[in-house]
C-alpha cells in the first residue's frame, strides 16, 4: 500500500497522547504522521475490508481515512488512545461513504445477488480444512454484514451501532441474528 499524499493541516494544535508522534503530527510534522500511518494502516485497512466488499474499495477508503485523520488530528484530545480515535474515524468514513455514494438505498438492503450466502462456492471440505470465514462474511447481505462486523468483530454495543447507522437497537439485533444464522449455514456446508 502506498503512503498518503497529505494536504496542509487545517489547524495545528498539539494533541495530548502517550505517543509523542500524535502531538508532533497534529502540529504539522509529516514524518511523525508517516510513522503513525505505518503503525495503524494494517488495522484500518482490515476494518475497511470487513465493512465493504472489494479490496480496491477498502484501499481507497483506507487512504480516505488517513487524509481525514491528517485534517482532523487537531481535534484529537487524547481522552482515548489514538488507535481508538482512528478506529472510530474509520467506521465513520466508511458509513459516510455509503450514504454519500448512494449505495445504501435502505438501511438494511440486501446486496445485488439477494441473500448471496447461497452462492458461496460449494466444495467438499476435508476434516481439518479451514473454512474461509472472511469469504462467508463478505457474502452476507450489506446490513447483516455491517452489524455483524461492528458487533461481533469490533465489539460495539447494539446501542452504539444503532446510533452509528441511524436505526433501532431492535433492528441491529435482528440483523445480527440474521448474519449469525447465514454464517452458520454457510460454514456447516
Amino acid at each position: 500500500m502506498t503512503s498518503v499524499a497529505l494536504p496542509e493541516p487545517v489547524q495545528a494544535v498539539p494533541a495530548y497522547s502517550a505517543d509523542p508522534d500524535v502531538g508532533l503530527a497534529a502540529a504539522g510534522d509529516r514524518r511523525a504522521f508517516e510513522r503513525l500511518y505505518r503503525l495503524h494502516v494494517t488495522r484500518v485497512f482490515s476494518l475497511c475490508a470487513r465493512m465493504v466488499n472489494g479490496r480496491t474499495r477498502a484501499e481507497e477508503l483506507t487512504q480516505d481515512v488517513f487524509v481525514r485523520a491528517w485534517e482532523k488530528l487537531y481535534l484529537f484530545r487524547g481522552e482515548s488512545a489514538f488507535g481508538t480515535w482512528l478506529h472510530r474515524l474509520t467506521v465513520n468514513v466508511v458509513l459516510n461513504d455509503r450514504k454519500t455514494e448512494g449505495r445504501q438505498r435502505s438501511r438494511f438492503e440486501d446486496d445485488e445477488e439477494g441473500d448471496a450466502i447461497e452462492h458461496l462456492p460449494g466444495r467438499p471440505h476435508a476434516p481439518g480444512d479451514r473454512m474461509d470465514l472472511e469469504m462467508a462474511i463478505s457474502r452476507l447481505p450489506k446490513g447483516a454484514r455491517r452489524v455483524f462486523t461492528l458487533h461481533d468483530v469490533e465489539g460495539y454495543t447494539h446501542e452504539e451501532i444503532a446510533e452509528m447507522l441511524g436505526v433501532t437497537t431492535g433492528g441491529t439485533k435482528a440483523q445480527l441474528h440474521r448474519a449469525r444464522m447465514l454464517l452458520r449455514e454457510a460454514l456447516t456446508r
